[in-house]
């Protein structure tokens, strides 16, 4: 794309003015993958003569200050301590400096932190006896020395003030000798010198024991550390629904040393100072007051922004060259700019219902507790056995995703030699033999004294269309017992399957025990107990002799890896480790998180309760899938339960691996209701469903479940017929997200759409005669079809509508009235100075708009470039 019509080069004169050489994004491009060519893909030989510029600035806002800036020098030479500026003029002085900040944070890091003495300032209410002075004392076995609020609402808190200020590093909690519902299963702490002015330094929840917590608080920001006069305790939620909040004690830790606070508050001054004055050149710049703007600059040598941004609002809201502007972004995409904000970008969910069938138009009945697994390279789902309602199936089912069709491998696979029917069982896919294997299966209790409880454990090759009983029973091998709602996956690389979880069908119903961690080898039909229910160290290492004892003994974790029923194991074949989270243990529904290595047998409990770390909450029969490449698990969720509100719910998930994040993309607690449309649109809530992936089309499909609607009871049905209705809809979801490529033509986009609308005004004060076409309307309609139309995602429907709007903007301007036509003596006079007005209209009406487009711009780009995300006017308040 030729984004100008010279050779001249508009940025010669702002780079030989650079005076930093820190790159704001070092080693960027050597990191960066290949970006798929489009459209809008920059050339690339044009805009390296940006690339300075993106080199020219630090990302760090104290730098600016740093007394290395001749520009800092010669201000100081020029300014005298009487000036209007003195205050700030000692900024460049390091004789105030004993070490910069790099220093600070090591000697904060190194040096022990001290309690911090505090008083309670303000609160929001309190009950009874329960003030919250009481939580300065930690007295857990006094049942009133404790803060409980008034009310149970999110508006309560307690605001603590320091002694004097200090570096918080952190913050304890105590506790009441034995669990209690008023506890804090969620809460914020915020911090700042000024009561009215906090930020965020904590978010998270105490667990509901007795056992004290601290945690780590946010003293850091933008490479400088900040005072604290004041701590705000806001609850957010309690372990008891509808209970009022209590804290019974908080302590404080960190520094107030003089040495250390001085220094402290010596760099937050002129941070405050420096984004004061950032704030005022970002409010005359967005008034076009271009002369004070530059007076400010001059006098103090602060930079707004990255040069490179300077650049682009110098040719796009300055001097509205849309060439040279496009010129900026191809050269800012050439340095992957947009690549920060691309990996934080939020998903959005794309479901679509699939309708396919047989060549006989059948397709699975409705089902719950049914498996599914994925030949990826083939592109094929195959969907076994499950609960209709009224028995188990054994029918298997294989969607050919290409062709948007099912076909009917098997109405009953005993007939094949394969197993019975059975629901709660698991199935797995091996893609180097292309086999399923299938383990488990659900007993009632009723017909557990007349059922054969053997473990039976069967292998299906796809491409013989061929059965194998591997054994009748794997215990009897060294395998698990007969189990349901247990886990299987596959390690394919080594041959190897694991096994975790699941409730033993025992005789006695009221029993409850599970079976541990195997792994079972395929070639050599071996079973091997990696871990017992409740067991902290593999009886696979501990039973290899004292050597091998010796060389793990580095990795005894002593964390219990407890079995459960409806929970999710995945395998992450890029490191090996298998991760566990959620399900039901008798009658506790679990929300932690295991990651275990299998290599060194190796288990970390990443988090005793997802919903602590703002994940989904406790429940189970959830259906998760991995990542591995992208290292993300994604979880759609099912039945969940909280103390004394059971629900079924339609959430997903996503757990970001690397950064130890939940992100919740989407949810909906609408219940399924036969005659609402919404459902052709998006799932509705189950429970008992099975999702696959595909990680190479990033896909999910997702098969029936239990919606937990009971049939309407007809006269003379039989209770099994009102049973609980079985779905059998079949979905597919893809999770969207903008990619670098995306971000820079929807970018160039907005230019050329502001060009456009700027080439329509023209055209509408150019035209010269009524029902006439001027040349400017010919130019617009020509830069619409040529530029504009060829960015337009017309799948976008927020593109496509404002597309449609400049097109009838520039096919239906306003007719020139007939008077206006006139170039007569009596009024071209009036003429010119109506179209002089019209003109400057218009020109402050552009303005305006291209600073708007200039802070859309601003939203795709690290936070460190930018101008301040404040307001000059918000400063002002009205006493």
């Amino acid at each position: 794309m030729d984004c100008h019509d010279n050779n001249t080069d508009p940025m010669s004169s702002s780079i030989d003015g650079c005076l930093n050489t820190v790159d704001p994004f070092p080693n960027t491009a050597a990191t960066v993958g290949t970006i798929a060519p489009t459209s809008a893909e920059p050339n690339s030989s044009s805009g390296k003569v940006y690339e300075k510029l993106l080199h020219s600035y630090s990302p760090s806002p104290l730098s600016r200050y740093s007394p290395q800036s001749s520009s800092i020098q010669s201000w100081h030479q020029e300014i005298t301590s009487n000036d209007i500026y003195g205050g700030l003029a000692k900024i460049g002085d390091d004789s105030n400096r004993s070490f910069d900040q790099g220093m600070l944070t090591k000697l904060l890091a190194e040096r022990p932190q001290v309690r911090l003495s505090y008083t309670v300032d303000d609160f929001s209410s309190y009950c009874g006896t329960y003030h919250p002075h009481n939580i300065r004392d930690n007295k857990p076995a006094d049942q009133s020395s404790r803060w409980s609020s008034g009310t149970h609402d999110q508006a309560q808190f307690v605001l603590l003030r320091l002694d004097k200020p200090a570096v918080s590093c952190s913050i304890t909690f105590g506790k009441f000798h034995r669990a209690h519902v008023c506890n804090l299963r969620e809460f914020k702490v915020y911090g700042g010198m000024d009561r009215e002015d906090m930020v965020e330094l904590l978010h998270t929840g105490l667990q509901n024991n007795t056992e004290t917590e601290s945690f780590s608080l946010i003293y850091a920001l933008r490479n400088l550390i900040f005072p604290v006069q004041y701590i705000k305790i806001v609850p957010l939620a309690t372990f008891g629904p509808n209970f009022n909040y209590s804290i019974w004690f908080v302590g404080l830790k960190g520094h107030n040393d003089e040495r250390t606070m001085k220094q402290v508050m010596y760099e937050y001054q002129n941070y405050r100072e420096m984004e004061t004055l950032r704030l005022c050149l970002k409010h005359f710049r967005q008034r076009n007051m271009m002369d004070i703007f530059y007076l400010i600059q001059n006098r103090t040598g602060v930079e707004l922004e990255n040069p490179f941004l300077t650049e682009l609002h110098k040719h796009l809201v300055l001097g509205a060259d849309f060439p040279a502007a496009e010129h900026v972004l191809e050269a800012a995409h050439s340095r992957h700019i947009f690549k920060d904000y691309a990996a934080r970008a939020e998903y959005t969910p794309l479901w679509k219902r699939i309708r396919a069938t047989n060549e006989d138009g059948d397709a699975p009945c409705g089902r719950g507790g049914h498996q599914m697994c994925i030949d990826v390279d083939e592109e094929k789902i195959y969907l076994y056995g499950g609960w209709n309602g009224y028995c188990d199936l054994a029918d298997l089912w294989c969607y050919h995703i290409r062709e948007n069709r099912w076909q009917l491998l098997s109405t009953d696979t005993r007939d094949q030699g394969g197993p019975g029917p059975r629901s709660c069982h698991k199935i797995c896919f091996d893609p180097d033999t292309k086999s399923i294997f299938v383990l488990g299966r659900f007993v009632e209790s009723s017909a557990v004294l007349t059922t054969n409880l053997d473990s039976d454990f069967y292998r299906y090759f796809v491409d013989y269309d061929q059965w194998v009983k591997i054994t009748d029973n794997t215990a009897r091998d060294g395998g698990p017992e007969l189990i349901y709602d247990h886990q299987m996956c596959i390690d394919s690389k080594t041959s190897e399957l694991y096994v975790f979880g699941g409730r033993i069908a025992f005789v006695d119903p009221n029993g409850h025990n599970y079976g541990g961690l195997y792994s079972y080898h395929i070639p050599t039909n071996t079973w091997q107990l990696i871990r017992e229910d409740g067991a902290s160290r593999s009886s696979v290492f501990m039973s290899t002799g004292s050597q091998n004892a010796v060389n793990f003994n580095h990795f005894n974790d002593n964390v219990p890896l407890k079995s459960r029923v409806g929970h999710s194991m995945l395998f992450d074949a890029c490191t090996r480790d298998l991760y566990v989270f959620a399900g039901q243990r008798v009658k506790d529904y679990l929300a932690d998180l295991h990651r275990y290595s299998i290599d060194n047998d190796n288990l970390v409990e990443l988090a005793p309760e997802q919903s602590k770390s703002f994940g989904p909450s406790a429940g189970f029969t959830q259906r998760a899938t991995i990542d591995s490449q992208a290292q993300e698990i994604h979880v759609f969720s099912g039945y969940r339960v909280r103390q004394g509100s059971d629900t079924i719910v339609s959430e997903f998930w996503i757990y970001h691996i690397e950064r130890n994040q939940w992100k919740n993309v989407y949810q909906t607690d609408k219940r399924y209701d036969e005659n609402d449309n919404s459902n052709e649109q998006r799932p509705c809530p189950r429970y008992a469903h099975d999702m696959v992936y595909n990680p190479i089309t990033k896909t999910q499909y997702i098969f029936g479940g239990n919606p937990g609607e009971q049939r309407q009871p007809q006269l003379g049905s039989t209770a099994a017929e009102t049973a609980c209705k079985r779905l059998s809809d079949f979905w597919s979801l893809q999770l969207i997200k903008p990619n670098p490529a995306g971000i820079y033509r929807k970018c160039l986009l907005m230019l050329r759409m502001q060009r456009l609308r700027e080439l329509c005004k023209s055209a509408n004060r150019r035209r010269l005669a009524p029902n006439t076409v001027c040349d400017e309307t010919l130019q617009a309609l020509e830069y619409l079809q040529s530029q504009v139309a060829v960015l337009v995602d017309h799948s976008v429907e927020e593109e496509s509508s404002q597309f449609h709007q400049l097109c009838a903007q520039l096919c239906l301007l306003p007719p020139v009235p007939t008077s206006c036509a006139s170039t007569t003596s009596d009024n071209t006079g009036t003429n010119n100075r109506a179209l002089a007005e019209a003109r400057s209209r218009d020109k402050d009406e552009s303005f305006e708009e291209r600073t708007k487009l200039f802070e859309k711009i601003l939203d795709y780009l690290p936070t460190e470039m930018k101008e301040p995300s404040g307001q000059l006017l918000d400063a002002v308040k009205f006493v």
